[in-house]
């Protein structure tokens, strides 16, 4: 089900709310999430409800077996081991067996659909037993597990809510009008994002890389590489702004996942920025582990490389993601050396710049079908020769590139800061904004199908 539906928004989510706000008390409250939330994941993906099932099930037993032997750390390391394989394997099966087979030069084998969101709810499955493995206590019922793998605001695209972090929320949250509207405000938000911004310039970006390459020219490859970069943040930002709406609305607080990352001066930057989430899951639960920074340089590029790797596999089973991977994990080892060298620090603007460009470079590999298009799209940004095929833009994707590249400046919060507004006036401004936004997507969604979102893929 898709969040920017006349579905979800007209019917599924008015009657959620109401339904959570007439019962009384957590239990009741927590067992209209989880029937919610299986219904939501049922909506779209009908027979693989069953494996998010099995999920639930067998990691709520992994984690009680690696609680109960605590005390033995064998066997508890052992119940770990077992669960992350369990785990792991489900997620090969279902999606990397046809990479695997592939690359092994056997016949493709793999799944005839991938599960939505098996990469999110795999992750987070994991944190559970990694987090009980470390000393929190597991659910003391298969209900809050199940709260926990399957809460419909982040099921499909995250953020990626580790169990430490939402444990005692599951078991005590308040609810208030407070966080009812800051959560409406940041859902309506994060549709306006969706479906204003990401999916006006989808047009432009699906026109480019869906053209042929070999005859794009330069001025139509940049025009769809910026759109595309556009729309892939606009798209994911939007989702994570709408599920952390839709958690503070229920009285969860689910950690941010982005921070203007176009913003940012370096590839490091950009991963503190950028799917903040993943980048949290993969330092604690990989890269420290591996050793992190702690033994000397050629260990630290491999444990970023490993990363790296596996960050790009996540995102996709194909070798346009893993080479993603690699592109960003280049960045950070040759960021690495030049500081280690005693490199001059670029200039603020100069650096934002450089990640902007280089980011956007690396993003053809993330939309392109395969190595070889990659590798012609990247030489269709090259200016020279003929003009080649160009892209038209219409004006509404026209409007919608310039306010998202405008908005995705991180400065707009200190002018606001700055600016002598009273509190009572911002605030009115403020509902003023979002219920015109409440209006124009409203209409916009009602009136045209909008495209899924992107790391629903994924």
């Amino acid at each position: 089900m898709n969040f920017a539906s006349v579905t979800f928004l007209f019917f599924y989510l008015p009657a959620v709310v109401a339904l959570y706000f007439i019962l009384r008390g957590r239990q009741s409250r927590n067992v209209l999430l989880l029937v919610a939330s299986l219904f939501f994941y049922a909506w779209g993906e009908g027979a693989g409800l069953a494996l998010l099932l099995i999920s639930i099930m067998m990691n709520h037993e992994f984690s009680h077996q690696i609680a109960r032997n605590m005390y033995e750390q064998p066997k508890r390391r052992r119940w770990l081991i077992i669960g992350l394989t369990a785990n792991l394997a489900l997620l090969i099966i279902f999606k990397y067996l046809g990479l695997i087979t592939e690359t092994l030069g056997l016949p493709r084998i793999e799944t005839a659909r991938l599960p939505l969101g098996i990469s999110f709810f795999t992750f987070q499955a994991m944190s559970l037993l990694i987090d009980v493995s470390r000393g929190s206590k597991p659910a003391t019922s298969p209900l809050r597990t199940g709260l926990y793998i399957s809460m419909f605001p982040q099921l499909i695209a995250g953020p990626i809510v580790r169990w430490d972090e939402i444990r005692e929320q599951i078991i005590a949250r308040q609810e208030t009008w407070d966080r009812f509207c800051d959560g409406t405000r940041l859902f309506m938000l994060g549709l306006a994002q969706k479906v204003l911004i990401a999916d006006t310039v989808a047009k432009v970006a699906d026109a480019a890389f869906g053209a042929d390459a070999a005859t794009l020219g330069p001025a139509g490859a940049w025009l769809g590489l910026a759109a595309f970069t556009l729309q892939i943040y606009y798209d994911f930002a939007g989702y994570s702004n709408m599920a952390i709406g839709l958690g503070r609305i229920f009285g969860f607080e689910l950690p941010r996942n982005f921070e203007h990352p176009y913003s940012a001066a370096s590839f490091r930057e950009f991963w503190r920025r950028w799917h903040m989430t993943l980048s949290r899951w993969f330092r604690d639960y990989l890269y420290i582990p591996l050793g992190g920074s702690r033994d000397g340089a050629t260990a630290t590029y491999r444990n970023l490389l490993i990363v790296f790797v596996l960050c790009g596999l996540w995102h996709g089973a194909a070798w346009t993601f893993l080479f993603w991977g690699l592109w960003h994990g280049a960045f950070l080892i040759a960021e690495r050396v030049g500081a280690q060298r005693g490199f001059p620090k670029l200039p603020r603007i100069v650096g934002v710049a450089y990640t902007v460009l280089f980011v956007a470079l690396g993003w053809v590999l993330f939309r392109a079908d395969s190595l070889g298009h990659a590798l012609a799209y990247w030489g269709a940004l090259i200016p020279g020769g003929e003009a080649g095929t160009t892209i038209e833009v219409p004006p509404t994707a026209a409007y919608a590139m310039i306010v998202g590249a405008l908005l995705a400046w991180d400065g707009w919060k200190r002018v606001g800061e700055r600016l002598p507004t009273p509190a009572a006036v911002g605030t009115a401004t403020s509902w003023a904004m979002i219920g015109l936004l409440t209006i124009v997507c409203f209409a916009a969604v009602a009136s045209t199908t909008h495209q899924p979102f992107l790391y629903f893929r994924f």
